[in-house]
């Protein structure tokens, strides 16, 4: 565990801190499309992602989901964070994007290393602050971006994410992440196709030029 920890946080933490880490923490290997948090639970311990991606949803009233950012390595959720700092219930549903390594730190241990560590402090702090300007990039794409500007920059991100051209969700599953119908989603992915932005096939969306 601790030359992982070493890996991704070594330019961030002191050395003892990286120890501690290791004493107390946890290791996680969660599969693609595992769910690792659900709305209503109790957060009983703070992830540190060592590899891999997950995606933080909301839901409405409706039971209809938001895709509203992403976790990749290096990355904690804030929004966990506060949970577990105030011992209050999820508001989020966390879900692997691909397969993920994490390490749970117990929630006792969080807030002696704020006072303990200025370099956890300065990560914890600046997790909150990422994590808020990515609400505010949602907010924004919901409030001001039509679903066309939408659907391409959520394409691109996926590809970004997957280091490679090809998507490989349905056109259900994207529709869930945006927030919208299948049907929609259908027609602009048919529209972007016709424009030669991206090829459609039956088990993936290819990334022409977008």
């Amino acid at each position: 565990m601790i030359q992982g920890l070493r890996e991704r946080y070594g330019n961030q933490f002191e050395e003892p801190l990286l120890e501690e880490i290791a004493a107390v923490g946890v290791v996680k290997e969660v599969p693609a499309g595992s769910k690792l948090l659900e709305i209503g639970e109790y957060i009983k311990g703070m992830p540190l992602l060592i590899s891999g991606v997950i995606k933080i949803l909301r839901e409405d009233r409706d039971g209809d989901e938001l895709l509203l950012y992403y976790l990749e390595q290096g990355d904690t959720c804030s929004m966990t964070m506060s949970c577990c700092m105030g011992q209050a219930r999820s508001e989020i549903r966390a879900v692997a994007e691909t397969d993920a390594t994490l390490i749970m730190v117990p929630v006792r241990k969080m807030e002696e290393w704020v006072a303990k560590y200025p370099t956890w402090r300065s990560f914890v702090f600046e997790s909150y602050n990422n994590r808020l300007n990515k609400l505010f990039q949602a907010i924004d794409s919901i409030a001001f971006m039509n679903m066309d500007e939408r659907l391409v920059n959520y394409l691109r991100e996926k590809a970004r994410i997957a280091g490679e051209p090809i998507i490989r969700n349905t056109h259900q599953e994207i529709a869930y992440d945006l927030h919208s119908s299948r049907v929609v989603i259908s027609r602009l992915l048919k529209k972007l196709e016709q424009m030669g932005k991206i090829e459609l096939h039956r088990n993936h969306i290819k990334i022409i030029d977008l």
